[in-house]
């Protein structure tokens, strides 16, 4: 069986196939509703068949045992009966996952195909090795539509991940509808052009750019996302990458230092070093953003950045100097770490917790804060040590904006190599960590940042195969040696997930090398008159 992530243990049983027709049911008790109505929606638009309720003990049928993990989950196929017997909603959702993956691909297209579906017999445990199990999708420095956002959550849900962490906001744009403050969207969703290329490159496409994601359209996601077991975590940045705040609202900036009025939405890549003010009354305006946050977003934790926070204003600025002496601070490191904490306070006074890049370790970590460890191993080794929740993600191993091949016939080919082997070992939990600190990884997550991702199928290009090969990193129990994974299987069973990424659309790179639309001269800022810069 070729299934990625690779399960706890499979077997199969040659001779207990059970063929499926018109007459087979799907049954499930109240608690595993979701799971039911999700794998009915999906089985009956590829195959045809009804799937309509029936009697415990016949056709398939999703079982509640709670002796097991909440993800967790058995499956067992025997003639004329399939059970899915799972710990909770979400084990029992990502068994039918499984349970469609062994139809074959046309399981996983939107008509019928075939008429004949036939259940391999088997027997399966499984549970997953990470709670956090994740990807990250930048739409703030391009806007992605809301019917790609949803159509990202089913391939996040195919692999057995679990959390969308939801980029929504940047110095490039706003993407999220905050009624108080219209011109977050009103001005702040909206940039006149966008630099082509690689940062260090002038040109521009002298287009406008831009779009924003109303409260319903938000909820929707968060709903659909929840049906496919996977929750939404919304990152509202601050006190840094926030030239789109500023844009949109100039008071707060640091207006002693600079214009803030004549200030746009950022055309360029990088870092702005236009920042928040550290004012009172900056507080209370993210405050009221995050009261919205809260009521569209129930994810228990709240990412707020906290990331590459130019400091020049704030040395500059008389006001954030006094501010400093005001709240006993000793330099610009402790008043970011000021403001992460006071957001870290206000977050679990109404059940939350922060999550923020490992940045906010400088100045000192805030007491109940989780840390994203992206700038390597290093934050998120001090942070586990220290009893913090840690997700690793560092960029030089899981940012799939980053190349997966060398050579210069790749779109913009920025940053580290990354092949899909290269993926595949990747191992979250570094040894350095004893036993304790170790239990404080909490996670692991893929980050697709989109300056070079103007569309959805960008997005496909740079995140398959290599998402399939993290989702078994993130799920699987392999090998903590990653010398000793198997490499050369799960290539061979690649091979055959390949045909499920093709019934579900996705336009991954090839193994031999780039479509044809992405390395066309012009593409994606790559330069007419030469190859593109590569770091």
């Amino acid at each position: 069986m070729d299934l990625i992530p690779a399960p706890v243990s499979s077997v199969r049983l040659p001779d207990q196939d059970f063929p499926l027709d018109r007459t087979t049911t799907l049954t499930a008790p109240p608690e595993l509703a979701g799971a039911e109505r999700w794998l009915r929606s999906s089985l009956t638009a590829a195959t045809g068949l009804p799937l309509a309720p029936g009697r415990p003990g016949e056709g398939v049928e999703l079982v509640h045992d709670d002796t097991l993990a909440a993800e967790a989950y058995r499956l067992s196929v025997r003639p004329g009966h399939a059970v899915v017997t799972a710990g909770g909603p979400a084990g029992a959702l990502w068994g039918a996952q499984t349970l469609r993956r062994l139809l074959g691909p046309d399981a996983y297209r939107r008509a019928p195909l075939r008429s004949e579906w036939v259940l391999p017999g088997v027997d399966i445990e499984d549970a997953p090795r990470f709670g956090w199990r994740g990807a990250l999708l930048d739409v703030a420095r391009h806007f992605l539509p809301k019917a790609d956002v949803l159509r990202f959550v089913d391939q996040l849900s195919a692999h057995k991940l679990n959390v969308l962490h939801l980029h929504l906001t940047d110095d490039q744009g706003w993407r999220v509808e905050i009624k108080r403050y219209p011109e977050l969207t009103g001005k702040g969703a909206w940039r006149e052009r966008s630099m082509v290329g690689y940062r260090a490159g002038q040109r521009r496409d002298d287009r406008p750019h831009g779009g924003f994601y109303t409260q319903a359209d938000l909820r929707e996601i968060v709903a659909y996302a929840a049906e496919r077991g996977i929750t939404v975590v919304p990152e509202i940045e601050l006190p840094g990458h926030t030239q789109a705040v500023v844009a949109a609202y100039p008071e707060l900036g640091n207006t002693d230092v600079v214009d803030t009025s004549a200030l746009g939405v950022w055309t360029d890549w990088g870092v702005s070093h236009n920042v928040l003010n550290p004012s009172e009354a900056t507080l209370r305006f993210f405050e009221g953003v995050l009261e919205e946050v809260l009521e569209v977003f129930p994810s228990e934790f709240i990412h707020l950045g906290g990331d590459e926070v130019p400091k020049e204003q704030w040395k500059e600025s008389a006001f954030a100097q006094a501010r400093i002496r005001e709240l006993g601070l000793s330099n610009e490191d402790e008043l970011q770490s000021h403001i992460i904490r006071h957001f870290d306070t206000w977050l679990a006074e109404r059940g939350r917790r922060l999550i923020g890049w490992d940045e906010i370790l400088e100045g000192g970590l805030a007491p109940g804060a989780a840390v994203s460890s992206w700038r390597g191993y290093g934050g998120g080794i001090a942070a586990a040590q220290a009893g913090h929740d840690v997700v690793m993600c560092p960029e030089q191993q899981v940012y799939f904006d980053h190349r997966q091949a060398p050579g210069e016939d790749e779109p913009i080919p920025v940053g580290f190599v990354r092949t899909l082997e290269d993926v595949y070992r990747f191992e979250p939990v570094p040894p350095q960590l004893d036993e304790a600190a170790a239990r404080r990884v909490i996670g692991t997550q893929a980050n697709l940042w989109s300056e070079f991702m103007h569309s959805a199928r960008d997005i496909d290009y740079r995140a398959f195969p290599r998402l399939a090969a993290f989702a078994e990193v993130a799920w699987s129990a392999l090998p903590a040696d990653p010398a000793a994974r198997d490499f050369a299987g799960f290539e061979r069973r690649m091979a055959a997930h390949l045909e499920v990424l093709d019934a579900l659309g996705v336009e991954y790179r090839p193994a031999a090398g780039p479509h044809p639309w992405q390395t066309w001269p012009g593409v994606q800022g790559r330069p007419i008159d030469g190859p593109p810069p590569v770091v």
